[in-house]
């Protein structure tokens, strides 16, 4: 069952994708960026009430870094989605866990340069393999992109896979003071929408159209949905049973993980069914080699640090 629900929760980030370019026919990506904000309040109040959370926390500080982060790297993922074909957005933002696999390797070099016990060196090499062919496969992506003066909102796509890995990690970090995700994704959106309204201030706001509009309720909803799912796929993967392994859990968890790239097909999907995309064969070849390769990376990242959440989304 844990499996369906991590399925769902690519789905629905793909749908959220989807209206995230409609939208930004007409609405500027910090507007975008506010609204969304804006809805995912009310909607995570109202869970939090349903399901008895209190939205009072004693770490508004380590909130507000989660935020700062997140909505970097959210506003970067939306300028991509409304300049990149929507598969190819959404590959490069699924780069996250390689991104965390890196800085992995990274912490790993540096402590052994420093003399402290360190997994640098042979064993690290699979991993490092992996992360160098996913950016292979971002060469491949990109390579048909390019040509069509893309290559800015492709670097921008980029980094908000490096974005997302690092708001991962104050997640992380947030998620060991006990602190539910219901409150964590509240607060994250709190963030969102004074950021946007932040943006907005500064960039000027677009003439309203109610026919645009339609695509803003879904956006927030469908994103506070897909977190939702995301967080009970993770929840049953390590609750499946009194009388499983710790092995087991881990390789359930690690199966929740990997699910999370099927994203990536319903992007494709809806890119070559609602916008009429072509994605050329260098394209495909780029997206199943960074689908792969963070795959790889996810599990390689879980057996060099069993303690570590294998998440990367």
């Amino acid at each position: 069952m844990q499996a369906l629900w991590m399925i769902a929760s690519a789905f629905l980030f793909a749908s959220m994708g989807v209206c995230v370019k409609f939208a930004s026919l007409h609405f500027t990506s910090g507007e975008l960026v506010f609204y969304r904000g804006v809805i995912g309040i009310v909607f995570m109040a109202l869970y939090a009430r349903l399901n008895g959370t209190r939205l009072a926390t004693r770490y508004p500080a380590m909130h507000a870094k989660r935020s700062v982060v997140g909505v970097v790297s959210l506003l970067a993922w939306f300028y991509a989605l409304a300049h990149l074909p929507l598969a190819t957005a959404m590959t490069l933002n699924y780069m996250s866990s390689v991104w965390i696999a890196a800085f992995l390797v990274g912490g790993a070099m540096l402590r052994g340069q420093k003399g402290e016990p360190s997994q640098a060196g042979p064993k690290q090499m699979p991993l490092v393999l992996a992360i160098l062919a996913s950016f292979v496969g971002v060469i491949l992506l990109l390579r048909p992109s390019m040509g069509q003066d893309q290559a800015l909102a492709g670097l921008i796509g980029l980094l908000s896979g490096l974005g997302a890995a690092f708001a991962y990690l104050q997640v992380i970090a947030i998620s060991r003071l006990g602190e539910p995700e219901t409150r964590t994704v509240f607060y994250f959106a709190v963030g969102t929408a004074i950021a946007g309204a932040l943006t907005m201030a500064v960039t000027g706001t677009s003439s309203w159209s109610w026919t645009q509009a339609l695509w803003l309720p879904p956006l927030g909803i469908l994103a506070s949905l897909g977190q939702l799912c995301m967080t009970r796929a993770y929840a049953m993967s390590h609750s499946v049973g009194a009388g499983t392994s710790p092995r087991e859990r881990h390789r359930g968890t690690l199966m929740v993980a990997n699910l999370q790239y099927s994203g990536i097909v319903f992007a494709a999907l809806y890119s070559i069914v609602l916008f009429g995309d072509t994605i050329a064969p260098l394209g495909w070849a780029g997206m199943t080699l960074i689908a792969l390769s963070a795959v790889a990376a996810t599990v390689l990242r879980a057996r060099a640090a069993p303690g570590a959440p294998a998440q990367a989304h």
